[in-house]
């Protein structure tokens, strides 16, 4: 991002984001202290617990939206929870996301299978428009059924495939099993992590051209990967900064930090955000590198929220559910990742003494699909201790 448009949307934020200005009022940092990249620092780092909060506060934006809501065309309810203005329709993300799929081998005539959401929270809609922008044909499929997704898949001749890679590794093997030639050729995959022996299976037993992408559902396509190893590369925008958790100070190259990130969507202005992720920050020339040659290894999370089959599940969530089911004492999840392909959630829940122990589980079921939207794998009944976490990751990342 270049000095002159961040000063524009520094200025713009805050003077029609009333939660920006309170920020950088109350860091004693005026619009025009920030007239360059390295300015930036100034700015205290803004957190999603922060944007709930204030969400929480003043529904539904906390005073961060930047525009007339009637100038907004869609809004997502990501986990969180947290409200969020699509971006508009000429917004700068839109390109460097064409860009990137152009640039990996995608182009007019694609048949693309969408399988990412497009209820609520804004992935499937992001990549559509994308795709779209790009002259391919999208097959808006969703999160439906992985039988009917494997015959659309074939009866459209889809070339492309957009989604979580364990659902790519089902489909995949379904139409094994089944004897269905598929026509897919390549493959976007995002919102969970990739396992190099995932990557190895999908192209080398399946003949995939796998492009892996780091997204967040405020800020989209951040860093991707299309080949070996883990590092990641930055897109060109937004500005992405790898910074020390406590202090907010950049880090120097191959040490770790947070992912904080700054955008010029001028709808919903999002200064020096942080997701969580935390990443070693690779950088090849420091001090002389633009964006797009550095790159980012994320090596996991900060704070108590974990990612499960590509949604965020918050402790907060897990025990709001807990509270909804009549006979649940306690519950804990558990994540494990059992076939080094799939995660695998299992809840571990104290009864109240005489309760139904069917209804329980089927409450539970219903209720953290509702509200976390991940399905639940098993259920077993157990004590759960008051000090035990309320989610534990127990996968192993090959």
């Amino acid at each position: 991002m270049d000095d002159r448009k961040l000063q524009t949307i520094i200025q713009h934020a805050y003077a029609n984001s009333p939660a920006f200005r309170a920020r950088l009022d109350g860091a004693g940092v005026k619009p025009g202290d920030v007239r360059s990249v390295a300015d930036l620092t100034a700015v205290p780092v803004f957190t999603k617990d922060d944007a709930v909060a204030l969400q929480q506060a003043d529904p539904p934006f906390g005073g961060m939206l930047a525009a007339p809501l009637s100038a907004v065309s869609h809004i997502f309810f990501s986990p969180g929870p947290l409200y969020e203005p699509g971006p508009a329709e000429d917004d700068a993300a839109w390109d460097v996301a064409v860009k990137l799929l152009r640039e990996v081998g995608f182009g007019a005539g694609d048949i693309i299978l969408n399988s990412l959401s497009y209820h609520l929270v804004p992935a499937g809609y992001l990549f559509d428009g994308a795709f779209a922008r790009l002259g391919a044909t999208v097959i808006p499929a969703g999160t439906g059924p992985a039988d009917l997704q494997l015959q659309m898949a074939r009866d459209l001749a889809a070339t492309g495939f957009v989604g979580t890679p364990s659902f790519l590794l089902s489909l995949m093997q379904k139409a094994e099993e089944q004897g269905i030639s598929l026509s897919l050729r390549r493959a976007v995959t995002t919102a969970e992590p990739l396992p190099p022996v995932l990557r190895q299976t999908l192209v080398g037993s399946y003949g995939l051209e796998v492009i892996n992408t780091y997204a967040t559902a405020e800020l989209g396509v951040l860093a991707v990967n299309s080949g070996e190893g883990m590092a990641m590369r930055l897109l060109p925008e937004p500005l992405i900064q790898v910074v020390d958790p406590d202090s907010g100070a950049l880090v120097g190259p191959g040490e770790t930090g947070e992912v904080v990130v700054t955008n010029t969507n001028r709808f919903y202005p999002l200064i020096r955000f942080g997701t969580g992720d935390l990443a070693m920050n690779v950088d090849p020339r420091p001090g002389e590198s633009r964006q797009e040659e550095r790159a980012i290894i994320l090596v996991g999370r900060r704070g108590e929220a974990i990612k499960v089959r590509g949604m965020f599940l918050h402790p907060n969530q897990l025990r709001f559910t807990a509270a909804q089911v009549p006979g649940v004492r306690a519950t804990q999840a558990v994540i494990t990742r059992p076939d080094g392909a799939r995660d695998h959630l299992a809840l571990r829940v104290e009864m109240v003494e005489g309760a139904d122990e069917a209804a329980v589980v089927q409450g539970l079921k219903a209720a953290v699909q509702g509200v976390c939207r991940v399905r639940v794998d098993e259920v077993g009944f157990e004590e759960v201790a008051a000090e035990q976490p309320v989610v534990v990751d127990e996968r192993v990342w090959a």
